[in-house]
């Protein structure tokens, strides 16, 4: 027979169903727990929803990883290189790559009767992934591009609708400052709306074929390549893959290709992404202090509530490893019915949010309207694991003082 957990069993069904002054300071602990627990769930399920949704807003204008000219600039003109490339079955093959497409960029200038609006022209040809914007349409929906006829059809954001006073079904002249200057009209398909400011009040998608007349390249060439992954945790690595697929060694064509990936391409975005993990390990070690302080001041009362047995139990021959045992298995219940409550209320919260979006944010700082939640059941088993270890850890330390109890003494405690 376990003694130690006999006992302890008995003195939790004991406390449950009788008074004692240890009671308040027990729930107390319970309750930090619980609200240390449910505060920690909300901060990683928000803080890795918001990484995740603002990440994917960013590579769906620029994909995981991009193939250009090595002799392209930062600017939206490139020089262009032929689509036909012997690498890119080799790209198509890399387990983890799950699409590759073509496209074109060109600034431009969209003139209306009272406003203009300088934006970059986003060419896209019949192999694009029009997955994620789909999603973000808010009026009419995304056009089609095929090999036979170059369509006028563009989507825009609802920020440059709104800044141009245009809605679908309306047409508008787009000038583009070149020798000699070019004038194309294109009718609105879509409107779509990423809250993505820095992104939205810039791109225009069109037909990459508009592009091509533009700059007078051939049928074949393009700006370059865009590369979606599976997993964007191993976008170093497959970026990696992707440059070894590609060489380093000039084309006929004496073109020598540069591979970048979206974390270099927008660096700025996604340190400020990274460093909202330092505020979430901020929450996370100052909830487990105050719920770890929280149970060592009740695993104090309890022992000094039990002062008298702690003293029999040693006159009748118990060791104090046992005896701490005994109140260190009381705290586990404690801890446990704590984390027990901390999911209910931690998840209640995020599935409410989840669910209704109850929580909104200005979209113009936060880049996104609602705030997010990613519920992995990964993180909270890891939460759970580690505020149960790291707060018997803590217990450790304060259970030492039943050594320190004599017999004599204790027993004479009243």
């Amino acid at each position: 027979m376990n003694f130690p957990w006999f006992i302890a069993e008995r003195l939790i069904k004991g406390r449950v169903n009788a008074k004692s002054f240890s009671r308040p300071v027990n729930v107390i602990a319970i309750i930090g727990i619980a609200l240390g627990l449910a505060v920690m769930i909300l901060a990683v399920s928000i803080l890795t929803g918001f990484k995740e949704e603002i990440r994917e807003k960013v590579v769906g204008f620029g994909s995981h990883i991009q193939i250009t000219n090595f002799d392209s600039n930062i600017s939206y003109e490139t020089t262009p290189v032929s689509d036909t490339q012997d690498f890119i079955p080799k790209i198509k093959n890399i387990p983890g790559i799950s699409h590759v497409q073509v496209y074109a960029t060109k600034a431009g200038i969209i003139k209306t009767d009272e406003d203009i609006q300088g934006v970059v022209l986003k060419g896209v040809g019949p192999d694009y992934d029009w997955s994620y914007f789909s999603s973000c349409i808010v009026d009419g929906s995304v056009f089609t591009v095929t090999d036979t006829a170059i369509g006028n059809k563009v989507i825009i954001s609802k920020k440059i609708s709104d800044l141009l006073k245009l809605k679908t079904g309306d047409s508008f002249t787009m000038h583009f400052i070149q020798d000699p200057p070019r004038v194309r009209k294109f009718t609105i398909s879509g409107i779509y709306e990423t809250s993505l400011e820095e992104f939205d009040q810039i791109f225009v998608f069109c037909d990459i074929g508009h592009i091509k007349r533009l700059n007078g390249w051939q049928e074949d060439q393009v700006s370059g390549f865009e590369v979606f992954i599976d997993d964007f945790d191993k976008l170093e690595e497959k970026s990696g893959e992707v440059k070894d697929a590609v060489g380093y060694k000039l084309t006929e064509e004496d073109t020598k290709f540069k591979v970048t990936n979206i974390r270099i391409k927008y660096p700025q975005i996604f340190d400020w992404l990274n460093f909202q993990d330092v505020n979430v390990i901020i929450i996370i070690v100052l909830m487990l202090v105050v719920a770890g302080f929280n149970m060592v001041s009740g695993l104090l009362i309890l022992i000094l509530e039990k002062t008298n047995m702690i003293g029999v139990l040693k006159a009748l021959g118990s060791e104090d490893v046992s005896i701490r045992r005994i109140f260190l298995y009381q705290a586990a219940y404690l801890i446990g019915k704590g984390l027990l409550w901390g999911n209910l209320i931690g998840l209640g919260l995020a599935f409410l949010q989840l669910k209704t979006g109850i929580i909104s944010l200005d979209p113009s700082s936060y880049y996104i309207k609602t705030v997010p939640v990613n519920l992995n059941l990964i993180h909270i088993l890891l939460l759970n694991a580690g505020s149960m270890a790291a707060i018997i850890i803590m217990l450790i330390v304060p259970s030492q003082l039943i050594s320190r109890i004599t017999p004599v003494k204790a027993i004479k405690y009243d």
